[in-house]
């Protein structure tokens, strides 16, 4: 197995700090959203059709926290030591999670806004097949760039302790894979959390009780993966390599830090999640749980 090592590029700084920040970021999203995926699964009264799609969320961000620690490993090492396949199972891995995570988010934030402006409550089945839905379609679209169909292809991060969709090589069909992609995983998601939740504030609004701040969901989005997509969208237009390769490595690891604020805001803030937490962590009984 070929064994791929840090650029020269790199200082022995640069690469201790993007180690430790890796391994800092993907074991607190790991410990965080673990507690939360347990609580649904232990806590009787956390099981519930909305808070499936939390749950699903917090298996999504999983992955990608699993996929953080990899790159964090490879930078303690100072060689990426899985060779070219290892790679694109990894890129592979880690894009499934994110492509999950972020049409998680849209269900959610529609979820929310039934609930809360129409009354209407989730059915498992309809939960169950929207959940089935997101993990096939990820699964789809995350195994397009692999070399078996090689639309767009995966590649080393600058560092090349990571692997992702190689936004140096506009050749081919990066453009257009990349353009689909920000439309169906970004732009969509994007638009629907703005729709329900701007719905949701115009009903707190006229009923002046607000529950919680509408703008904080798409705000993590917008501030975890929009400079990298943003990025990604320039790449498509000018050449990336004009920036410094230590530039190119900050956007993915900051993007990284999703999962955290996931855990945090969609688990341990959320009303209808943290009592199972809360449950799960002290053995206390929960009189009940609201929905939120």
């Amino acid at each position: 197995m070929t064994v791929i090592r840090i650029p020269e590029a790199f200082s022995d700084f640069d690469i201790f700090a993007f180690g430790t920040f890796l391994f800092a970021e993907g074991a607190l999203g790991f410990v965080l959203n673990s507690i939360a995926a347990l609580s649904f699964i232990l806590v009787k009264e956390q099981r519930d059709p909305s808070n499936f799609l939390v749950f699903n969320l917090n298996i999504a961000d999983l992955l990608l926290n699993i996929n953080t620690l990899i790159g964090a490993y490879s930078s303690y090492l100072r060689v990426w030591p899985y060779g070219i396949e290892g790679c694109n199972l990894h890129a592979f891995q880690g894009t499934v999670g994110i492509y999950a995570c972020i049409s998680l988010l849209a269900l959610v934030a529609w979820d929310k806004y039934h609930y809360w402006c129409t009354n209407q409550e989730l059915y498992w089945a309809t939960s169950g097949t929207m959940v089935v839905c997101v993990w096939v379609t990820a699964i789809f679209w995350a195994a397009l760039p692999l070399p078996s169909f090689g639309w767009a292809e995966y590649g080393f991060e600058p560092m090349k302790t990571c692997c992702c969709l190689d936004n140096t090589k506009t050749e081919g069909g990066f453009v257009s894979y990349l353009l689909a992609i920000s439309c169906v995983y970004f732009l969509i998601p994007l638009l629907i959390m703005h729709d329900s939740y701007s719905s949701i504030y115009a009903y707190f609004k006229k009923t002046h009780k607000f529950k919680f701040n509408t703008c904080i969901p798409e705000m993590v989005l917008l501030l975890s993966w929009g400079p990298y997509a943003a990025f990604c969208l320039y790449a498509c237009v000018y050449d990336p390599l004009e920036f410094s390769p230590q530039f190119r490595m900050m956007l993915p690891v900051w993007a990284k830090t999703a999962p955290i604020w996931h855990a945090i805001l969609y688990s341990f803030t959320n009303v209808a999640y943290k009592g199972g937490i809360w449950k799960l962590l002290t053995g206390q009984k929960i009189e009940k749980i609201k929905t939120s």
